[in-house]
């Protein structure tokens, strides 16, 4: 069965750092588009960004871009948003996906930013 973990959530303040990870399993993960979305409270879900199987391309929401990275480890099986200079506005649950002809979907992983 498919499986995405994600962890690295928890509590920071305005101007912090935290590193998510997703962890799969039960797929060919280098095949895989993998990308991490975010739901606030009362909030859509949104694309926040999104790497190729290679990682070759990555594309990054505008609210997002110079702060974040996404990156993966495929002999790791493993994608990484690096999250840095967080603001209050970043705080939702983040939620790993992978997508091939149809996507998967983690349980999220919260992140709250607050003083």
């Amino acid at each position: 069965q498919v499986q995405l973990v994600e962890s690295g959530g928890g509590l920071v303040r305005p101007g912090g750092s935290l590193r998510l990870s997703c962890a799969a399993s039960g797929l060919t993960f280098r095949w895989y588009t993998m990308s991490w979305y975010r739901q606030g409270p009362g909030k859509e879900r949104e694309l926040v960004a999104t790497i190729t199987s290679d990682g070759g391309s990555t594309n990054y929401r505008d609210a997002v871009k110079g702060r974040f990275t996404i990156s993966r480890d495929n002999a790791k099986n493993t994608v990484y948003l690096q999250m840095d200079s967080l603001k209050p506005e970043d705080t939702a649950v983040y939620i790993c996906n992978a997508f091939l002809t149809y996507g998967y979907w983690g349980q999220g992983t919260q992140v709250t930013v607050s003083s």
